[in-house]
């Protein structure tokens, strides 16, 4: 019986979050160069929201992937993992039931010995058991006034690993304003989640060269919401 408590609650908790998100947020998804259809992905996405960052390869947004989660058909979102930092989501009873029952989280550990090689180690795991991933691949933020840091290296170890999964690359706009840095309650505003055309690793891509593009497609789906 208890298996049973438990993926209703699951199930109610899932509900609720997705009310409470699109209640907030209003969040739309656009569909730009690829569709909401089945298939083995891994979807890429910019910091948008206050995140916790830490020295991972691969940076994994504290809430950012709620809004992905949100917006992907119920039949894509059930094959899907976000990459969270285990740090945060794994703290807590609470946050660990909704992190492993609602969101089915790979957690990835962000400091400690080996931490470089051992996320994408378990993300090429996840793939190769058939899920999809969201994940974010931004470095370290800085001083300057880009709107998207240089990518850690992370994002072509997995691409090389798996040179056969589409790379999705996700922008979220808005997130930043409807909860800013350092504010509990979030401000209620339109969101967007913008999906554009998957990229692959090339045959002889270098790591610098994959890392470039990737992050040039992502930047694109930023500009085309202010065309």
């Amino acid at each position: 019986m208890r298996p049973l408590l438990i993926r209703l609650a699951a199930g109610a908790c899932a509900g609720a979050i997705e009310v409470l998100v699109r209640l907030v947020t209003a969040v739309r998804a656009d569909w730009n160069g690829v569709g909401p259809v089945p298939g083995l992905r891994v979807y890429y996405a910019n910091h948008a929201g206050a995140n916790l960052h830490g020295g991972a390869n691969l940076h994994a947004g504290a809430h950012d992937f709620i809004l992905i989660w949100t917006v992907l058909p119920p039949r894509l979102r059930a094959g899907v993992r976000p990459v969270a930092r285990a740090d945060y989501w794994l703290a807590g009873r609470l946050r660990s039931f909704v992190a492993r029952r609602v969101f089915d989280v790979l957690p990835v550990e962000c400091s400690g010995p080996g931490r470089r090689a051992a996320p994408v180690e378990r993300m090429t795991q996840a793939l190769d058991a058939g899920r999809s991933l969201i994940l974010f691949p931004e470095g370290p933020r800085d001083r300057t006034d880009r709107a998207l840091p240089p990518f850690r290296t992370g994002l072509y170890h997995l691409a090389a690993a798996r040179p056969d999964v589409d790379f999705v690359p996700v922008w979220i706009d808005n997130l930043n304003r409807v909860l800013p840095r350092g504010r509990a309650v979030p401000i209620p505003l339109l969101c967007r989640v913008r999906f554009g055309a998957p990229l692959r690793l090339r045959p002889d891509e270098r790591r610098d060269a994959f890392l470039m593009r990737s992050r040039d497609a992502l930047l694109d789906l930023s500009r085309a919401g202010t065309a």
